[in-house]
C-alpha cells in the first residue's frame, strides 16, 4: 500500500510537469504558426480583392456599352492586363455565353461557352444572375485548360428597369495566386490547407493542402466579395516536433512505476481471469435464452407454419398456423399427406405433388401453390423444406410454409405498372424530341435559333461544309424594324418578323440554312460554291423583297434589310472569323445608307485594322495627356477688342504631330471618349485661365464644346460644381441638335444647372441642323454661332447676305449674341458689323493656337495690325 501511494504521487507529479511543459511549448508554437498564416491571409484576400476592383470598373463599362464587340472588349480589358495582378483572362457572357474575351490567344476554347450547358460553371454563373451579385467560383477545370478562380460579375443594362445582359467572368489563374500569396516558398514553416470551395467558408469542400481538421490547427477567415474562406495550419513537422526534450523524464517516471507495478498487475491478472470465466459462462447462458426468444418472436410475426414429416410413415406433423394456413382447427389433432393434397388447388395439385416428390429425392424442397380453404378463399403458399436423418431413426423431412398472396398480388401489380410506364416512356420519348425542335427553334417564326446554328457551325468546322470546301455567310438585320414595333406595337413587329421569314425561305434552297439569331437579325449558311455573283443575286433579291410593303391591319408598314457578306474557303474553315467577318460587312452596309448589301473584303478588313490601330493610339493618348487645347481669339464685331477665345482639341501625335479633330473624332465617338476628351479640354481651358490671370493677359471667357453624351451624366453638375469656376469665365458650345429632344429630362436638367452656375450656354453651327425658334426659346442660349457655310458666300450673293440679316435679326430679338465663325477676309467682318453681328472669329484675325503662342498674341495685339491691314 505504502509503494501504490508514493507511485500515485510519483505520477501526480510527472503528469503536473508534463503538462505545463507541454501547455507552454504549444502555446508558443500555435502563436508563430498564426503570425505567419496571418500574413497569407491577409496576401490571399488583397490579392483577390485587387483583381476584383479591377474588374468592376470594366463591369461598369459594359453595362452602359451592352452591345461592344470583341474589339472593344479588348481594348477595355488590355488595359487591366498592364497592372501586376493574377487575372489571367477576363470574359463577357451575354445571355450567360461567353462571346469575348481577352487574351483571345490560348481562350479560343470559351468563345460560344453556354454556362447554362457547362456542369462545372453553371451553378456560379446562374447564381450570380439569380442574386445579382458577385459569385467567385473555384478553383474550376477551364474549357480553355488549367485551373483558376472564376468571379462572375451580373451585367446589368437600363438601369430603370435593371434587365439582366450577362455575366463578366475573371479568371484568376490559381498558381499565381499562390505564388504571390507566399503559398509555394519553399522556406515556408507551415503546412496549410484551404476550406471553402466557390467561396462557401468553413462549410465547404477543401481545396488546398491536406486536412488537418483532425490536427488541431489554428484557424483564420479570407473575406472574400462574395462569400469567404477558411485556412488552417499546423507546423510542417507536427505540434511534437519541441517536445522531444521531455521524454527522457516520462521514460524515467514510467521505469520506475513499472518496478512498482510489475508484482501487482501478475496478481490482479489471475483474479480477472477468473472473474471473466464467471461473466462468460452467464453470457452464454442469457445467449441461448435470447436466441430462443428471437426464435419464437420471428415465427410469429412472419406468420411462418412449421411442419415435419416422417417420410417412411408418411405421419405429419403440423403447427397451428400450418392449420391457420390451410382452413383446419388448431386442435392438435392429427395431420397426414391427404390432408395437404385435399386441400391444393386443381390446378396446381399436379405440379405441387412432383416438386414434392423432387424434394424427397434430392434433399432439398421448394414449391409454390395455391390452397383453398373450405369457405373458397385462396391463399398462395411457397413452401421450403430439407430432409434429414437422426442416428438410429427414419429419414425425416422437415419444412416451413407462409403465405405469399399479397406478394403475388404486388407482382401481378408490377407488371400492369410496367406495362404502363413502357407506354408513358413513349410518350416521354415523343415529347423529349417534341421539346428539342423548340429548344433549338425559335417559337415565332419556326426558323433554327441561335443554338442551332452554333451547332451547325461547329459541325461544318470539324466536317467542311458540303462537298465544295467553301462557305458563304449572310448576316442580315431589319431596318426601320423599331419604328414598326414602337408605332403599331409588338404584334405587328411580330408580323414583320414572320414575313421576313417567309421571303428567306423562299429565297434559299433546302440545303441552304436559315436562322433567327436575335430581336430582328438572321442568318443565311449556304455554300459558295457559285461565286460572288449568285450571292449578290440572292442578297439582291432578299433586299428588293424585303423593301415591298407589307399590310398590316389596314396599315402599309415598310421596312428594309441590310445584308453583310462573308466566305470562306478551304479545308480549314475558321466558322468564328467568318461570323465576326460578316458582322464587319453588315456594319459596313448600315453605314452606307442601310437597305443594300456588302461583302466583306481585305479593304475592310485593312479599314477595321486601321480603326482599331488609331482607337489604341486615342486611348493611349488619353493616357499620356497627348490631347492638349488650342484657341482661336473672338472679338468684338464694332471696337475688335478680344472678347473671348474658343478652346478647339488638337492631338499631339508622336509621330505624325498635330492632328485636328477631323482625323481622330469620329472613332473617338465610337469610343465614347469624346466626354472625356470634353473633360480635359475644360480642366486645361480653367489651368491656362489661371495663368493668363496671373500673368495679368485678359482672357474674358473661354468657350469649350460639350458632347450630348457628356450632357447625359448625372454626375456632370456635381463635377463642374468641384471645379469652383468664376461665373461668365466660360462658356458651353452645344451642337444644335442635343436640344432637339423634348423628351430628355436629364439633358434639359443638366443645361439649366448650368446656367445656374454661370457658365453661358451657346449654339454652335447654327443653321446646319434643324433648330426652331419654340426650341430656341425653351434652350434660351446666350450666344448663337452661325455656322462658316453661311458666312463665306455674303460678299458676292445678296440672297446669301438676306438670309444672314434674318438669321442676325432673330437673335437680337430674342436677346441673343450672335457669332459669326469662318470669317476670312476683312471685307467678311465689315459686313458682318454692318448685319449687326456681334462677335467675329476666324482667319481674317488669327488662326487656333497653344496657350503659349496666345499670350504672345494678345500682348502684342496681332489682330490690330491685321486689321489695319
Amino acid at each position: 500500500m505504502p509503494a501504490i501511494l508514493a507511485l500515485g504521487v510519483i505520477v501526480a507529479a510527472g503528469l503536473y510537469i508534463d503538462q505545463q511543459s507541454g501547455v507552454l511549448t504549444e502555446q508558443r508554437m500555435r502563436s508563430s504558426a498564426m503570425d505567419k498564416l496571418s500574413l497569407i491571409r491577409a496576401k490571399l484576400e488583397g490579392n483577390i480583392n485587387g483583381n476584383i476592383q479591377l474588374v468592376r470598373g470594366l463591369v461598369s463599362t459594359i453595362s452602359t456599352e451592352p452591345d461592344m464587340d470583341q474589339e472593344r472588349f479588348s481594348a477595355l480589358v488590355s488595359n487591366l492586363f498592364e497592372e501586376r495582378t493574377q487575372l489571367r483572362s477576363v470574359a463577357a457572357a451575354p445571355d450567360l455565353v461567353v462571346s469575348a474575351t481577352y487574351p483571345i490567344a490560348g481562350n479560343e476554347k470559351a468563345i460560344g461557352l453556354d454556362y447554362r450547358l457547362n456542369d462545372n460553371q453553371r451553378d456560379a454563373a446562374l447564381r450570380a444572375r439569380d442574386t445579382g451579385r458577385l459569385v467567385l467560383a473555384g478553383p474550376v477545370d477551364l474549357v480553355q485548360g488549367g485551373r483558376g478562380f472564376v468571379g462572375r460579375f451580373p451585367v446589368f443594362v437600363d438601369q430603370g428597369s435593371r434587365r439582366f445582359w450577362g455575366v463578366v467572368s475573371a479568371v484568376i489563374d490559381v498558381e499565381r495566386l499562390y505564388a504571390d500569396s507566399g503559398l509555394l516558398d519553399p522556406d515556408l514553416p507551415i503546412e496549410i490547407s484551404i476550406t471553402g470551395k466557390d467561396a462557401t467558408g468553413g462549410g465547404g469542400t477543401r481545396f488546398y493542402g491536406p486536412d488537418l481538421s483532425n490536427s488541431n490547427p489554428v484557424w483564420a477567415n479570407v473575406v472574400l466579395p462574395s462569400g469567404s474562406w477558411e485556412i488552417a495550419a499546423i507546423p510542417k513537422d507536427g505540434w511534437d516536433s519541441m517536445q522531444n526534450s521531455i521524454w527522457w523524464q516520462r521514460l524515467a517516471m514510467l521505469a520506475a512505476g513499472a518496478l512498482i507495478l510489475f508484482p501487482i498487475i501478475i496478481t490482479s491478472r489471475l483474479v480477472a481471469e477468473r472473474q471473466q470465466h464467471f461473466r462468460d459462462l452467464k453470457q452464454r447462458e442469457a445467449e441461448l435464452a435470447r436466441l430462443s426468444r428471437r426464435l419464437g418472436l420471428a415465427l410469429d410475426t412472419s406468420k411462418v407454419g412449421v411442419w415435419e414429416m416422417d417420410i417412411v410413415s408418411r405421419e405429419l406433423v403440423w403447427d397451428d398456423r400450418m392449420n391457420e394456413l390451410y382452413g383446419l382447427p388448431s386442435d392438435g389433432g392429427e395431420r397426414g399427406y391427404l390432408d395437404w393434397t385435399t386441400a391444393l388447388h386443381p390446378e396446381d395439385l399436379a405440379k405441387a405433388e412432383e416438386d414434392f416428390a423432387r424434394g424427397l429425392r434430392t434433399g432439398r424442397y421448394y414449391s409454390e401453390f395455391r390452397a383453398v380453404q373450405k369457405d373458397g378463399t385462396v391463399r398462395s403458399i411457397r413452401a421450403i423444406g430439407a430432409v434429414y436423418a437422426d442416428a438410429g431413426a427414419s429419414a425425416k423431412i422437415v419444412g416451413v410454409n407462409w403465405d405469399v398472396t399479397a406478394d403475388v398480388a404486388l407482382n401481378e401489380a408490377l407488371k400492369r405498372a410496367k406495362l404502363q410506364t413502357e407506354a408513358r416512356n413513349s410518350e416521354l420519348e415523343i415529347a423529349r424530341v417534341r421539346i428539342e425542335h423548340n429548344a433549338l427553334h425559335d417559337s415565332l417564326t419556326g426558323l433554327p435559333n441561335r443554338r442551332y446554328l452554333d451547332d451547325v457551325l461547329r459541325r461544318h468546322a470539324i466536317s467542311g461544309y458540303l462537298a465544295s470546301g467553301s462557305v458563304a455567310l449572310l448576316h442580315m438585320d431589319l431596318d426601320r424594324f423599331k419604328q414598326i414595333n414602337d408605332t403599331l406595337g409588338h404584334a405587328a413587329g411580330d408580323a414583320m418578323l414572320i414575313h421576313a421569314a417567309t421571303v428567306l425561305r423562299a429565297n434559299c434552297g433546302p440545303d441552304e440554312f436559315v436562322a433567327r439569331i436575335g430581336g430582328d437579325e438572321f442568318v443565311v449558311v449556304l455554300s459558295a460554291a457559285d461565286g460572288d455573283a449568285a450571292l449578290a443575286s440572292m442578297a439582291e433579291r432578299i433586299v428588293r423583297q424585303m423593301h415591298r410593303p407589307v399590310l398590316y391591319e389596314g396599315h402599309e408598314c415598310r421596312f428594309g434589310v441590310s445584308i453583310g457578306i462573308a466566305v470562306e474557303e478551304g479545308a480549314d474553315i475558321d466558322v468564328k472569323r467568318l461570323l465576326i467577318n460578316a458582322d464587319i460587312a453588315l456594319y459596313r452596309a448600315k453605314a452606307r445608307g442601310r437597305n443594300r448589301f456588302e461583302f466583306f473584303s481585305e479593304a475592310l478588313q485593312a479599314e477595321v485594322v486601321n480603326t482599331k490601330r488609331v482607337a489604341d493610339e486615342i486611348l493611349n493618348g488619353l493616357e499620356r495627356n497627348e490631347f492638349v487645347a488650342h484657341y482661336q481669339p473672338q472679338f468684338d464685331a464694332h471696337t475688335l477688342d478680344l472678347v473671348g477665345v474658343e478652346a478647339l482639341v488638337r492631338w499631339n501625335h508622336p509621330t505624325r504631330g498635330i492632328l485636328a479633330p477631323d482625323a481622330f473624332l469620329a472613332i473617338a465617338e465610337e469610343l465614347n471618349v469624346v466626354a472625356t476628351i470634353d473633360r480635359l479640354m475644360l480642366n486645361q481651358a480653367l489651368a491656362d485661365l489661371r495663368v493668363w490671370d496671373e500673368a495679368g493677359i485678359e482672357v474674358p471667357r473661354v468657350s469649350v464644346n460639350v458632347s450630348l453624351r457628356r450632357l447625359h451624366d448625372e454626375d456632370l453638375i456635381a463635377g463642374l460644381q468641384l471645379l469652383g469656376i468664376t461665373p461668365g469665365r466660360i462658356a458651353f458650345e452645344l451642337v444644335e441638335s442635343i436640344y432637339l429632344d423634348d423628351g430628355d429630362a436629364i439633358v434639359g436638367w443638366n443645361i439649366d444647372q448650368i446656367k445656374d452656375l454661370g457658365i453661358d450656354v451657346e449654339i454652335d453651327d447654327f443653321g446646319t441642323g434643324y433648330a426652331s425658334i419654340v426650341s430656341l426659346l425653351k434652350l434660351n442660349p446666350k450666344r448663337l454661332k452661325i455656322d462658316r457655310q453661311f458666312i463665306a458666300p455674303i460678299i458676292s450673293e445678296l440672297g446669301q447676305r438676306r438670309l444672314l440679316s434674318s438669321i442676325i435679326d432673330i437673335g437680337k430679338s430674342m436677346g441673343i449674341e450672335v457669332v459669326a465663325e469662318g470669317v476670312e477676309t476683312m471685307e467678311h467682318a465689315r459686313v458682318l458689323r454692318d448685319l449687326g453681328c456681334d462677335i467675329v472669329q476666324g482667319y481674317a484675325f488669327a488662326r487656333p493656337m497653344g496657350a503659349e503662342a496666345l499670350t504672345n498674341f494678345i500682348a502684342e495685339q496681332k489682330w490690330r495690325h491685321a486689321s489695319q491691314a
